[in-house]
């Protein structure tokens, strides 16, 4: 033999053989991931709790009148030219199959009509979450009214700024329709853009840009709150009255400070309304640009008349006390009539009325997620103040349409 294998019978014999690998244990059954909800599910009329007893012939009064904004929308122009016919003399038009409602006279909606006209258009559809939910969170909202100055002098030392120029909007649908309603905002540095400044960063830029202000307000957590709901009355130091509404925001993700203060251990969860945040605020004015910078989010204006029944919404139209509703758009077309269930605020009475999809909101995401508008004034923001309630919601969509 030679000397290698030799050498090679040696080594093998020397070396351990390895124990053949323990096989695994069986592993436990894991269940597929269940599939979303579908966020609508097809109900009947006399699923909506108080349908029987609405007022329908208010509501289509305010249907008719956003028609001028959505008859330019597809979706909406045939049931638009159906709404115009309902007290104009002339029979409604009815899909086929469906009931005739009652024929009227010119300018007057027999009994019933409106609520025919309803039925004969849309099928009603259950809103629901992707876990199957049907309830949600239903808050409220309201147009404050705020006292303000157009020059800059104490108490007026607030500043309320339009869109700034260096702000940049990318609407991302013209690249990517899949992101239809998505939109980036920032500033350019340099070549780069990158984000806009947030809240904190802004108060560094309120000095600087001074002389671009649009009003000047007396008290800065009225003018926070006046952020979170879009809009707001001013009146002005010599008597008149302007309306200030949404134009844009700096592109930060809104943040609760209610939910701040309660991390912090300021307020208990009952206690973090918007009367307990004031009363917080007035307690630790140390500490309100602390409390204030805990939301990134920045909201920008533009000066209104104070006229109409509410500040227009996202669709263009006057929002109605107690009719308009802001939903997330990605699932409630906005215009669209909408069934709410739910309570009044703090308690147990029923409110289930037909509103409007008139406006939308930073903090209103999901199907099963509204924002109802109380009106104008200290009164409908203690209402909205103390808002939080589960509800349930349906569209009502035209009857051709299947979501």
């Amino acid at each position: 033999m030679k000397l290698w294998n030799l050498a090679l019978l040696v080594w093998l014999a020397g070396c351990a053989v390895a124990p053949a690998p323990t096989p695994c244990p069986p592993c436990p059954a894991v269940e597929a991931p269940k599939p979303a909800v579908k966020p609508f599910q097809l109900a009947q009329w006399s699923d909506l709790p108080g349908w029987e007893n609405e007022d329908h012939a208010a509501v289509l009064e305010l249907f008719k009148g956003q028609c001028a904004t959505l008859a330019k929308r597809p979706l909406w122009l045939s049931t638009c030219e159906s709404a115009q016919k309902v007290g104009a003399g002339g029979n409604e038009s009815v899909p086929p199959g469906a009931d005739s409602p009652p024929k009227v006279g010119a300018g007057v909606t027999a009994p019933g009509a409106a609520k025919a006209w309803f039925e004969a258009n849309f099928r009603p559809w259950q809103m629901v979450a992707p876990d199957g939910g049907r309830e949600g969170l239903i808050t409220g909202y309201y147009e404050p009214v705020v006292r303000g100055s157009r020059t800059r002098k104490p108490p007026y030392l607030t500043p309320v700024f339009g869109p700034p120029d260096d702000l940049i909007v990318v609407d991302l649908a013209s690249l990517y329709p899949e992101l239809k309603n998505m939109r980036l905002r920032g500033r350019l540095d340099g070549r780069r853009l990158i984000p806009y400044y947030s809240r904190a960063e802004w108060t560094a830029e309120e000095e600087r840009r001074a002389d671009q202000a649009l009003l000047w307000l007396d008290d800065p957590i009225d003018f926070f709150f006046l952020q979170i709901q879009g809009s707001g009355q001013v009146v002005l130091d010599d008597g008149s009255r302007v309306r200030i509404g949404y134009a844009d925001q700096n592109g930060h993700p809104y943040r609760s400070i209610g939910s701040w203060l309660i991390e912090q251990n300021e307020l208990k969860p009952h206690e973090a309304s918007m009367q307990g945040i004031r009363a917080w605020a007035e307690r630790n004015s140390q500490r309100l640009q602390e409390l204030l910078n805990a939301n990134p989010s920045l909201v920008f204006f533009r000066e209104l008349p104070a006229d109409g029944s509410g500040p227009p919404g996202a669709l263009g139209v006057p929002l109605t006390p107690e009719r308009s509703l802001a939903v997330d758009p990605r699932f409630i077309p906005l215009g669209a009539p909408v069934w709410l269930a739910t309570t009044r605020p703090n308690g147990q009475e029923t409110l289930a009325r037909l509103m409007l999809a008139q406006d939308t909101g930073g903090a209103i995401r999901g199907p099963v997620r509204a924002d109802f508008f109380w009106g104008s004034g200290p009164e409908a923001g203690a209402l909205a103040g103390r808002m939080r309630q589960k509800g349930r919601v349906w569209v009502l969509l035209p009857r051709w349409l299947e979501p």
